[in-house]
């Protein structure tokens, strides 16, 4: 199992909010105009500075959304974090029209394009399905007929981020398959699940797939990663095809 290792020398710029949608109750997209060209590659991150009159600084690291096909155009969706700084910023009082300091991009080992091929499995849990949706949406962009399945888990149905755009192309039925979890309702189709992840959920869903896959992406906090690569482990997907990006605690 291989994990992300983050370095970078990228510079500080400014970048200009142009947008604000609201993604869930928590979660809400910011869309930004760096004042620098900015290209990227699905599954990479930014991380955002914060600057206070008195000099204090906040920062943090966010996956980009978007996809390279966007331009310079840079979608961040953020979660509230009641006692974060950065995040409480943005929720509470960012507008469009706002400055920020941006970095980025940062990463080169979370990354796939399509010319990477696939079967591709996709493990994502809450917010972790931000840089995985990159991906998805960087295939759709492509028009690709990579074999995709995604796994996402949220607490509730009104907590998955981009629902209504997975949901969307799963019904296009281009080689993109979802499978959505929850793990505080009942599951709202036949096809998903109201548990958390475990050995029999994957193999499951591995059995959908049309073969074993070729790359396997997991991202979300520390404890769904781990119980998640256990999971693969136990579901016999070899270590070296997963990758991981965690978060939090």
């Amino acid at each position: 199992m291989q994990e992300q290792v983050v370095a970078t020398q990228a510079k500080w710029q400014k970048a200009t909010i142009s947008g604000i949608v609201r993604q869930t109750p928590r979660v809400t997209s910011f869309f930004f105009q760096p004042s620098l060209p900015f290209s990227y590659r699905p599954g990479q991150h930014v991380d955002v500075r914060l600057s206070a009159p008195d000099g204090y600084q906040a920062q943090r690291s966010y996956s980009i959304a978007s996809t390279p096909e966007s331009g310079d155009l840079i979608e961040l969706a953020i979660e509230r974090l009641d006692n974060g700084e950065v995040s409480t910023f943005f929720h509470d009082v960012a507008t469009i029209g706002d400055e920020i300091d941006l970095r980025g991009p940062i990463g080169g080992h979370f990354i796939w394009t399509v010319e990477d091929g696939g079967p591709l499995l996709l493990i994502g849990g809450g917010s972790g399905v931000v840089p995985l949706a990159a991906m998805i949406r960087h295939r759709a962009v492509q028009n690709a007929s990579t074999p995709v399945m995604l796994l996402y888990s949220a607490r509730t149905w009104d907590e998955l981020i981009f629902r209504e755009g997975l949901l969307a192309l799963k019904q296009e039925g281009n080689g993109f398959d979802l499978a959505l979890t929850l793990t505080r309702e009942h599951a709202a189709h036949n096809a998903d699940y109201d548990r958390r992840i475990d050995p029999a959920m994957v193999a499951e869903l591995l059995r959908r797939m049309p073969s074993p896959p070729k790359q396997v992406f997991v991202c979300g906090s520390n404890a769904f990663v781990t119980t998640a690569t256990d999971a693969l482990i136990a579901a016999d997907v070899p270590a070296g095809v997963i990758r991981t990006e965690r978060y939090g605690v």
